[in-house]
């Protein structure tokens, strides 16, 4: 018989518990993947972006200010 939701007693658990479960599953097969590996384009845009902010660290935008302008725009007809 193969594994499945039913014969595991899965679908009898509430649904908080069936979501963190999913989670946990997810995170379990996120786990095993390796990561990507980035074109040397991207790797040099990385390290481009990084040098630029070790440069300027003070140079930054709140997240909270950055969040209430894109609502902003996003209210605007």
């Amino acid at each position: 018989m193969p594994t499945s939701v039913k014969s595991l007693g899965i679908d009898q658990l509430p649904r908080e518990e069936r979501l963190a479960l999913m989670l946990e599953i997810w995170d379990t097969i996120a786990d095993e993947q390796p990561a990507p590996a980035l074109s040397p384009a991207r790797q040099r845009e990385l390290a481009r972006r990084a040098a630029e902010d070790d440069a300027a660290p003070d140079d930054v935008v709140p997240w909270e200010v950055v969040k209430a302008q894109t609502l902003a725009r996003l209210r605007k007809p």
